[in-house]
C-alpha cells in the first residue's frame, strides 16, 4: 500500500493525477523553523523526518513524504503565521527571482528513494495594494513563501524555469519515476 504522509489538499490533488491507490497518513513529525542556510538540505531533512515518522507506524507500506520551501538566496521563507509575515515575504519576492525546493522521500523499511527538485521563479513587481488584496484572501497563510502559484498569485509570476508541479508542492515527473523504480 502507498501512504501519503501529508494532509495537503494540493499534494493529494496532484498525486490523484498519477492514478495510484493510496491512503493519507499525516506525519507527526515536528517541522523545524526555517533558517538561513542550504535550502535543499533543509527541506530534505524535513521530508526525511516526515517519512520516518509514518514509516515507524506503517513499516510494511510505502510512505511518500514531501516538503516544499521557498528560498531567496540562502534565506528560507516558511509559511507565514500572521499577516505581517505574509506581507513581508511578498514584498521580499516582489520583482525578484527565487527558488522553490521540494524534497520527496519514498520509503519502505530500509528501501529509500529521495530527491530534491528545484524550480526558478521570477515575480513581477507587486504593488502594496496588490499584496494587501492577496493577503485578504487568506490564501498566503498556509503556503511556503506566502503564495500559491495555482491560486491568486498566478498573476505574480513573470517567469518559471522548471517543474510547475514542484512549485505547487509535489514534482510529479520525479514522483512517478520514484514509484516506477520502487515498483509500487
Amino acid at each position: 500500500m502507498l501512504l501519503l504522509a501529508s494532509t495537503s489538499p494540493r499534494r493529494k490533488e496532484l498525486l490523484n493525477t498519477l492514478q495510484y491507490v493510496y491512503e493519507i497518513k499525516p506525519s507527526s513529525y515536528e517541522e523545524d523553523i526555517p533558517v538561513q542556510g542550504d535550502p535543499s538540505a533543509f527541506c530534505l531533512r524535513q521530508a526525511r523526518g516526515k517519512a520516518a515518522a509514518v514509516s515507524r507506524i506503517y513499516s510494511h507500506d510505502w510512505v511518500l513524504a514531501a516538503d516544499t520551501i521557498v528560498a531567496l538566496g540562502t534565506t528560507i521563507l516558511g509559511k507565514p503565521h500572521h499577516v505581517e509575515a505574509a506581507r513581508h515575504m511578498l514584498q521580499q519576492l516582489s520583482g525578484k527571482e527565487h527558488m522553490v525546493f521540494t524534497a520527496v522521500v519514498l520509503r519502505r523499511q530500509e528501501k529509500i528513494y529521495e530527491t530534491v527538485v528545484q524550480t526558478r521563479v521570477i515575480f513581477r513587481i507587486l504593488s502594496a495594494v496588490e499584496i494587501d488584496a492577496y493577503i485578504r484572501t487568506k490564501e498566503p497563510m498556509d503556503k511556503a513563501g506566502a503564495y500559491a502559484i495555482q491560486g491568486g498569485a498566478a498573476s505574480f509570476i513573470k517567469e518559471i524555469h522548471g517543474s510547475f508541479t514542484n512549485v505547487i508542492g509535489l514534482p510529479l515527473a520525479e514522483v512517478k519515476e520514484m514509484l516506477v523504480q520502487a515498483q509500487v
